[in-house]
């Protein structure tokens, strides 16, 4: 494939998840993903800051889509409500990616520094949806408390989601974590 081929970015992201699949991480270098894209090491750099972020370069999508989400909520819906109208956001950019986002998790698995790297990436959605909280009127304590809730449905949804514990869509996952989240606090 010629270098004056378009997607340079998208063939980056392909050939490095291919890589990381065959040869892990940690034996995969720059070098190698350009050459398997057809592109050099310099246009490597011009999109990407270092291997990792290949693997979490979709962060500030995300970002957005849960920020618009809770923004677009309806007024009324209290705080856990405005949070599980914004995972079902995210389910449904993910959704179309799910052997990508299954790949991506086995490498991240496979990394402790990779897997520190997500925990920031989930500590930054959850600050994302805190902060949205808050522009909607809620009180910082309730909306920092509403978000990590959040994200830890999100995380738990997710990994059944890629695991393919049974064949469903992550909303499915998400929806049955909210309600057995809700089950389990009732009780309280």
């Amino acid at each position: 494939m010629g270098r004056w081929q378009p997607d340079a970015r998208g063939r980056l992201a392909r050939a490095a998840l291919e890589l990381y699949v065959e040869r892990g991480f940690d034996r995969t270098s720059v070098a190698e993903i350009a050459e398997r894209a057809g592109l050099t090491e310099r246009t490597f750099f011009r999109h990407y800051a270092d291997k990792r972020e290949v693997l979490f370069a979709g962060s500030s999508e995300l970002q957005d889509v849960l920020a618009r989400a809770v923004a677009g909520a309806p007024e009324s819906a209290a705080p856990m409500d405005a949070v599980a109208v914004a995972l079902e956001a995210a389910a449904g950019v993910l959704e179309e990616r799910q052997e990508h986002a299954r790949q991506r998790q086995s490498v991240i698995d496979a990394n402790t520094e990779l897997q520190e790297r997500e925990l920031i990436k989930l500590a930054s959605l959850s600050g994302t949806l805190a902060g949205a909280l808050c522009e909607r009127g809620v009180d910082e304590a309730s909306a920092g408390l509403a978000a990590e809730v959040g994200i830890a449905v999100f995380k738990f949804a997710f990994r059944r989601w890629v695991d393919r514990a049974e064949d469903k869509e992550l909303s499915l996952f998400i929806r049955e974590s909210l309600a057995g989240l809700r089950a389990v606090t009732a009780d309280a």
